[in-house]
């Protein structure tokens, strides 16, 4: 053959990955195929494949009979919106997409290009895990892609699809990204498979039950996002890169918008029900102020009493962050804490601004709460508003008690600017329970003791979680009629569009893991 024959030969090869059964098979089990995968990923025409040609160094067990030009992932760079973006997608049907020496080596190729350059990185996983023919040499592959997700972090954003099996030492890496997304039905995560699990503890497992997308996204909070096919998955993918940089010194890409920024919405003043016990959807307050009414939730199976997310306000992305009275009446717990602090700190690290809708009447009690660590996971809520220097904005709605109050990017903890609605209430704790403490003897002596209950329950309201208290102090900048919501943050984030904070010179800090 000549030169050029050559070439179009080991192109051909490498294009048509395992062979014609196994792409078949890929499409039978409901899966796309590695480039299929990024043809979708990618703005057409635009992705530049690296290590095309690249093959396994194997030669034990029958290896050097099996050699496939690209060795079971592609790897390369393209455009998303026409923003750069570095990209690897493993192919399941060459050895089962398994972790080789030099696989792991294209993988932390375009890692380390990603950073340099200071574009996002895409990992498409679907993979049987470490390639058993090269023992430790693939392991080491493993770690080396560890190490450099680990140091890319905060660098450039990072983003895992499960789109097929991902187990064993494997699940790290996308542990370490800063969102993973999962596939109903064809993805699953787990450290140890069920047939492990029966051997060790005897108990009787499904890999869906064990380890599956809505698993992981509504019962451990490893997955972010869970989608119904790859198609979904790869629009996420575009859908969530359009709200951040490409790294940590660039600004998040803003859109022209035709939301009016001053646009009002009285609905927002009947938001609030007039009994303080009554639940209402914070997401209703989120799609009212959002440019086009558009939210993008992260997590939304997970930690339901507190909402996180992606919108746009006046075309700047930031990250929302909302206590959610439908769910456990928006008090703090675990999960939630920890649901928090993950993504303010993704958003500090990004240079997304931050802002806050809070009623949150504490933190969740009860014996499973303490016996779980809430102090020390708390703490990380709290220690992930302290440290964060962007653009930081908090509307109080209706409760903001006690040490919550203080956790939810309160003034005192660096939040530029703070509103209150009239319907906000700011205590130690809710009227009732006050007064059922400070006034427990008079209330028993009195008369009438539920009258005399009543009128001081209005009064401590009045005098002691009122949001003009604050307002007086200078704790609350403006309590503003809800209607005006959004016009006040778009102006606030106008006005902190140069804003430049800082922590003390450090290491790092030591966050309460």
């Amino acid at each position: 053959m000549t030169p050029l024959e050559i070439l179009r030969d080991r192109e051909r090869r490498a294009e048509e990955s395992g062979g014609t059964e196994r792409l078949k098979k890929q499409h039978d089990a409901g899966k796309l195929t590695a480039r299929e995968r990024i043809d979708l990923l990618f703005d057409p025409g635009t992705f530049e494949e690296v290590d095309k040609l690249v093959t396994h160094r194997c030669r034990d067990f029958g290896m050097d009979a099996q050699v496939i030009p690209g060795d079971g992932v592609v790897t390369g760079h393209g455009r998303v919106n026409g923003r750069v973006v570095y990209a690897f997608a493993q192919d399941f049907t060459v050895f089962g997409g398994s972790l080789s020496e030099t696989n792991a080596a294209k993988i932390c190729k375009v890692m380390d290009m990603a950073v340099r350059n200071g574009c996002s990185i895409v990992g498409l996983n679907d993979s049987g895990g470490a390639r058993i023919q090269e023992g430790v040499v693939s392991l080491g592959g493993y770690a080396d892609i560890f190490l450099l997700n680990t140091l890319a972090s905060g660098v450039v954003p990072q983003i895992s699809a499960i789109m097929g099996p991902c187990a064993g030492g494997a699940v790290y890496s996308p542990a370490i990204t800063d969102f993973t997304i999962m596939v109903k039905e064809t993805s699953y995560m787990f450290v140890t498979g069920p047939d492990v699990i029966k051997g060790v503890t005897h108990e009787d497992v499904t890999k869906e039950a064990l380890g599956g997308a809505m698993t992981h996204n509504a019962k451990s909070g490893v997955a972010h996002f869970a989608v119904d096919d790859d198609r979904e998955c790869l629009a996420l993918i575009r859908e969530l890169l359009g709200f951040m940089p490409g790294n940590n010194l660039d600004e998040a890409p803003r859109q022209p918008t035709g939301d009016p920024l001053d646009r009002e919405d009285t609905a927002l003043d009947g938001l609030v029900p007039a009994s303080p016990n009554q639940p209402y959807d914070m997401l209703d307050l989120i799609h009212t102020i959002a440019d086009q009414g558009f939210f993008l939730e992260v997590h939304q199976h997970w930690g339901r009493n507190l909402i996180v997310g992606f919108a746009r306000l006046g075309g700047r992305p930031v990250g929302i962050v909302a206590n959610q009275p439908a769910h456990l009446a928006g008090t703090l717990d675990i999960d939630a804490s920890v649901k928090g602090a993950r993504f303010v700190r993704f958003c500090d690290a990004f240079n997304i601004p931050l802002v806050t809708f809070e009623d949150v009447p504490g933190f969740l009690p009860g014996t499973v709460q303490e016996y779980g660590g809430i102090i020390r996971h708390g703490a990380k809520l709290l220690y992930a508003f302290a440290e964060a220097t962007v653009p930081k904005v908090t509307v109080i709605t209706r409760k903001a008690y006690g040490g919550a109050y203080c956790v939810m990017s309160s003034k005192h903890i660096r939040t530029d600017c703070n509103y209150a609605w009239p319907t906000a209430e700011i205590a130690v704790m809710g009227a009732e329970g006050a007064v059922n403490i400070l006034y427990k003897r008079d209330i028993e002596k009195a008369a009438d003791p539920a009258a005399m209950r009543a009128e001081k329950i209005a009064e401590f309201r009045e005098r002691f979680a009122s949001p003009y208290v604050a307002a007086e102090r200078g704790y609350v900048d403006e309590v503003i009629l809800p209607r005006m919501t959004r016009s006040k943050l778009v102006q606030a984030l106008a006005t902190l569009d140069h804003k430049r904070d800082k922590n003390p010179p450090k290491k790092h800090g030591n966050i309460p893991l």
